[in-house]
């Protein structure tokens, strides 16, 4: 009896201090500001499935001329992705279709892009597109953009 008990104290602990952690990591990312939210579908066929699969949770931070997208469900600090500005070609936008408006945000709008010749898919909701944007086309002098 003793023994379940220590033992289901020790399992309540670990996810309190889980929890903790996954709080104060967001907390840690968000701290310089320039964050969002957005969902990344990453190496996208090139006729995208609209079964909702590939979606990832994430959070976005400005960092100069490049975003870090860094997976919600992660206790990593670094980030998953960087996307450099430069890089960056936006092919253009389309709302969420099918089991796609189950798997994302409910507000989100999806930007199909190409970095470095890979396809991805961003999900963000509509300020956070425009924030992006601005972004993108804010590129210093001599630096190509290409902005749907």
């Amino acid at each position: 009896m003793v023994l379940a008990l220590t033992v289901c104290g020790i399992v309540v602990a670990l996810v309190v201090v889980g929890l903790f952690v996954f709080g104060a990591r967001r907390r840690l990312i968000q701290r310089s500001g320039g964050t969002f939210d957005c969902s990344l579908r990453w190496d996208v066929p090139e006729k995208p499935d609209t079964d909702g699969k590939g979606w990832s949770y994430g959070v976005a931070r400005y960092s100069g001329d490049r975003i870090e997208w860094y997976r919600v469900f992660s206790y990593a600090y670094r980030p998953r992705r960087t996307l450099e500005r430069s890089a960056i070609e936006v092919a253009g936008r389309r709302v969420p279709e099918g089991e796609e408006e189950l798997a994302l945000l409910s507000d989100a709008v999806i930007l199909a892009c190409a970095h470095r010749g890979t396809r991805l898919e961003l999900a963000m909701s509509e300020d956070a597109l425009t924030g992006f944007l601005a972004w993108l086309e804010a590129a210093p002098p001599g630096q190509r953009v290409n902005v749907a």
